[in-house]
């Protein structure tokens, strides 16, 4: 078993709740709720870890992915300290430390200047957040483990004035489609950066040596 995710947000910002509460198919969290995010593989676990959470602890599930590679779970309360109880019986429940998840990576951050419309209106078919303005600049954010993403977006958006397009936070890699001006961009990209290289945690890669 892999703990891919395991990430605590305080305090969800205002786009981040509404965007969850657009893709959830739970229960919607509100603006200034603690959540908890987490990922595992593989993913057929989760349904027992969700039974094990809501016997526990005092949250609310919004989202909750079963798949046979990957699973994830996200729930939240506006008690931080319920959210904390979560937490620690899922660790519990498969043995584990906050230590013994993956390392997130920034894979890619990619920038495009000045928009077209009609590109504007591909990234607008797909998302399920703030519309995408042509002429604005475009950030795309690749993340892995994807449950970061999750994370990122509500660092981003405490950081900087930008629109989150869409967020994918379930699957092999994770994405942030951000949209805004580019000085604004720049500076949630960096407190992205800063924000995922402060985690614990081990790299996949060392566990193969």
């Amino acid at each position: 078993m892999q703990l891919r995710t395991f990430t605590l947000i305080e305090r969800l910002e205002p786009q981040l709740a509404s965007f969850i509460s657009t893709v959830s198919q739970g229960f919607f969290p509100l603006a200034g709720e603690s959540a908890l995010f987490v990922e595992v593989a593989p993913g057929m676990s989760i349904n027992m870890v969700t039974d094990t959470v809501l016997k526990t602890a005092k949250v609310v599930p919004g989202l909750m992915i079963v798949e046979r590679s990957y699973g994830l779970l996200e729930v939240h309360s506006t008690d931080r300290d319920e959210v904390e109880k979560a937490g620690r019986a899922i660790l519990d429940f498969y043995g584990l430390t906050v230590d013994d998840k993956l390392k997130p990576r920034l894979m890619t951050n990619d920038v495009i200047h000045d928009i077209r419309g009609y590109q504007a209106m591909l990234v607008n078919r797909i998302r399920h957040g703030q519309l995408m303005l042509e002429h604005q600049t475009l950030n795309i954010v690749e993340v892995h483990p994807a449950g970061y993403a999750a994370t990122a977006a509500n660092v981003a958006e405490r950081a900087a004035n930008v629109r989150l397009l869409e967020m994918v936070s379930f699957g092999a890699f994770g994405r942030l489609f951000l949209g805004g001006s580019s000085g604004e961009l720049e500076k949630a990209a960096e407190a992205i950066a800063a924000h995922l290289d402060s985690f614990t945690g081990y790299r996949e890669e060392e566990r193969h040596l």
